[in-house]
């Protein structure tokens, strides 16, 4: 009897921990130190766009991953970041050409390892 209710035990745990971990790898649970919390602020650009950059970021997991970057991104003069978490990408609009290294310094800022740049 001690067994069965033991096994029953582990097979809820088993459950719960496998619907959190689904929910973790498709982005809709709070990781990386606090839930979703406050967006990050749009930023606007008033001058005229001049370039485009697409980064691929790994290590992105949650709306907090997302808001991380793009906050490092935007603080960055002349620049507006926003964040596709299912391509694990950032799409960049410049008023001005940003540096690589730039770009690639706020990512790691906000925790996170670039894998490549592109111009668009």
């Amino acid at each position: 009897m001690g067994t069965i209710i033991v096994l029953a035990i582990l097979a809820v745990a088993i459950y719960f921990a496998s619907k959190e971990s689904i929910r973790h790898l498709k982005g809709e649970g709070g990781c990386c130190g606090g839930g979703c919390g406050e967006k990050a602020e749009k930023k606007r650009l008033n001058g005229e766009i001049t370039a485009k950059k697409i980064i691929q970021i790994e290590g992105m997991h949650c709306a907090h991953c997302k808001n991380s970057v793009e906050t490092q991104i935007n603080q960055i003069e002349g620049a507006a970041g926003k964040v596709n978490l299912k391509k694990h990408m950032a799409v960049v609009s410049m008023e001005r050409m940003v540096s690589d290294e730039e770009l690639t310094q706020a990512v790691e800022r906000a925790g996170f390892t670039v894998s490549g740049i592109t111009v668009r």
